[in-house]
């Protein structure tokens, strides 16, 4: 597995273990040269959103990759972890349908990592 897709794999599943809502996973690699995957996911409340983003980053840095930059997390409406080929949108519930970035990045490819 590329190292992308595993850092991609990480990070769902450390959002699921903590309860995220409605995970997904876009491969936008053959869409853009920002990255090859975003992650989109939403919390119930600002406490959940940031538990949320520290459970990634607890699970990413386990496994040795450390983000480059992180966006928001003061507020909790939206957090933008980026680890470079991998960047991670986590939302407010609110934020997420106002925002509606699966619709802006509907040309990437939704992926699954259901085992």
């Amino acid at each position: 597995m590329n190292q992308s897709k595993e850092m991609a794999k990480i990070a769902y599943a450390a959002l699921e273990e903590k309860k995220a809502e409605d995970i997904k996973v876009l491969d936008i690699s053959e869409v853009s040269v920002l990255a090859d995957y975003f992650i989109i996911a939403n919390g119930t409340n600002k406490n959940q959103v940031q538990a949320l983003v520290d459970n990634v980053q607890e699970q990413l840095h386990k496994a040795g990759y450390e983000s480059k930059q992180v966006e928001g997390y003061q507020t909790g409406n939206w957090i933008l972890l980026d680890y470079g080929d991998v960047i991670i949108h986590i939302f407010s519930k609110e934020d997420r349908l106002f925002y509606d970035l699966e619709r802006i990045w509907r040309d990437g490819k939704e992926i699954t990592f259901e085992e």
